[in-house]
């Protein structure tokens, strides 16, 4: 008797006699549980609901489960999920239990012949096999769940940074469960691909992999927008063991994503743009936009690397600042050069390559790439058209002026806005 007067479960001996699973063996049972949850890194033992019963009444009677006591066990997987236990500890909670009860079980079925004994293995064998299987499932269920609401959560998260015009109160407590702290200094990079987008959860994965590694988790952001992946990342980051992080500038991020995407089966070649480092919420957009407009000026200017900062493109920033003016400089120096046969591009590609190795034709040549031969002729009647000799150290800056001004308004490929 128990203090309010209750009739105590007797504890199995353990020198034998036939074990049910009856009201006596609730002692036994619990005592099994116990253990398993230690073994399992002490996990709730709350998470193996009627699954030792399940298996003693296998063991001792062969009944299997029915379809109702694996649906519970299956409802108790994707608890598991939702406590945030790892799979392999709950397979361990339950695998052990199985092991710790079945060391009991001989002193059950020792009467037994060798085939009922054998029988009764496999009846054991087969609630495990059962169960752990759906326990499995109902957690692999969960955890997509889980992955579905953290990744529209994530897109909607990373959609009200990037547009910067959120309330930054609700924004705050939003961003905490992802790690960041807004108040900090972020940069934004994109990735472009060459075609579409391939499976992004394979592409968010690499990228959280080697980002993570270099960064830590915290103020850290992967994401797509709009067709591009999308990172948010920390400009002052430290590395998981609190050193400063192993990117001194902003370039190291874009080449670090970059060599982790050429990696992908598909997307390539990638084309990355790094935003530059802005303190709070509204950096963050600020950081964005410059990195959206950096992949374009990149795709106009035909820029090779397939890295590129916002810092380095600020001209193409102050030249479009006033449009009218460069508009009008663009007309004024180049438009003559549609007169040309094969149209402006083939002689304003020349005069680009021409600027960007230094006034060098040999080398120019290499880079369009033509013969030595048809680059004098074309600055010849670059010459000719427009007035101003490319070679002319006083005609220079106008024309490059032009040049610089004509990429960024992708002209000729486009008309030039109208004057306003």
């Amino acid at each position: 008797m128990n203090d309010d007067g209750a009739r105590r479960p007797p504890r199995p001996a353990r020198g034998g006699g036939r074990r049910t699973t009856g009201d006596g063996d609730g002692q036994w049972l619990a005592d099994v549980a116990a253990g398993a949850a230690r073994d399992a890194g002490n996990v709730p033992v709350a998470l193996l609901g009627d699954y030792l019963p399940l298996l003693a009444d296998a063991a001792i009677a062969g009944r299997k489960p029915e379809r109702a006591e694996l649906d519970a066990v299956e409802a108790l997987g994707r608890r598991a999920a939702e406590q945030g236990i790892s799979a392999g500890r709950v397979v361990q909670l339950y695998l052990s239990a199985a092991r710790r009860l079945w060391q009991d079980l001989p002193e059950v079925v020792r009467s037994r012949d060798r085939e009922a004994v054998r029988a009764a293995a496999a009846a054991v064998l087969q609630v495990v096999d059962d169960a752990v299987a759906t326990l499995a499932e109902g957690y692999a269920v969960a955890r997509r769940d889980l992955v579905r609401r953290e990744e529209t959560l994530r897109r909607e998260l990373i959609d009200d940074l990037l547009r910067g015009d959120s309330d930054l109160g609700a924004l705050v407590g939003r961003a905490e469960p992802f790690g960041l702290d807004l108040a900090r200094v972020h940069q934004v990079a994109l990735a472009a691909p060459s075609r579409r987008l391939p499976d992004t959860d394979a592409a968010i994965t690499a990228l959280e992999a080697v980002i993570f590694d270099r960064l830590g988790d915290r103020d850290v952001l992967v994401a797509t927008k709009d067709g591009l992946l999308v990172v948010l990342a920390p400009a002052d980051a430290t590395a998981p063991d609190g050193t400063p992080g192993r990117h001194d500038t902003p370039d190291d991020l874009g080449r670090l994503m970059h060599d982790q995407l050429r990696r992908l089966p598909r997307g390539r070649p990638w084309r990355i743009a790094v935003g530059r480092p802005h303190p709070g919420l509204y950096g963050i957009a600020r950081s964005y936009e410059e990195a959206r407009e950096a992949l374009t000026m990149a795709s106009r200017l035909r820029v090779s690397t397939p890295v590129v900062n916002a810092r380095d493109l600020l001209i193409y920033r102050v030249l479009l600042r006033d449009q009218p003016a460069i508009v009008e400089l663009v007309h004024a120096v180049l438009h003559p050069l549609t007169q040309a046969r094969g149209g402006a591009e083939p002689l304003l590609a020349t005069l680009q390559a021409y600027f960007d190795t230094g006034g060098v034709a040999t080398e120019t040549a290499k880079r369009i790439p033509v013969s030595v031969r048809a680059v004098t002729y074309r600055l010849a009647r670059i010459r000719v058209l427009t007035g101003y000799d490319p070679a002319d150290p006083a005609h220079r800056f106008t024309l490059q002026a032009a040049v610089l001004g004509a990429r960024a308004l992708d002209w000729p490929e486009q008309p030039l806005p109208a004057a306003g």
